[in-house]
């Protein structure tokens, strides 16, 4: 057997052997504080992206309704328009009846 053998074993065993000297007692109030953050309601993160995309959301679709309310003159009378038209395929694809 070779020496290095010997002396890993040795070291080994050395390192199994040694017990550590520090306090293993919870510090004064853990069990408290442990409890404590167990009944608390959990925060998680939030991403930019998370925090704004409904505001943007909600955002667009005002916009959105704000832009047909602006509109809806044109917009009705392109239906009052459309029984005009339906007699007239290439009328309605070219928009020569307008």
């Amino acid at each position: 057997m070779n020496p290095s053998d010997q002396k890993w074993s040795r070291l080994t065993a050395a390192a199994r052997a040694a017990r550590d000297p520090r306090d293993t007692a919870a510090p004064y109030g853990f069990a408290t504080r442990v409890a404590a953050l167990a009944m608390a309601q959990e925060r998680r993160a939030v991403s930019l992206l998370e925090r704004f995309s409904l505001r943007a959301l909600g955002l667009a679709g005002l916009l959105a309704l704000v832009c047909v309310a602006a509109n809806i003159s044109t917009v009705t009378s392109l239906f009052r328009d459309e029984a005009a038209n339906a007699d007239d395929p290439v009328a309605e694809i070219v928009d020569l009846a307008s």
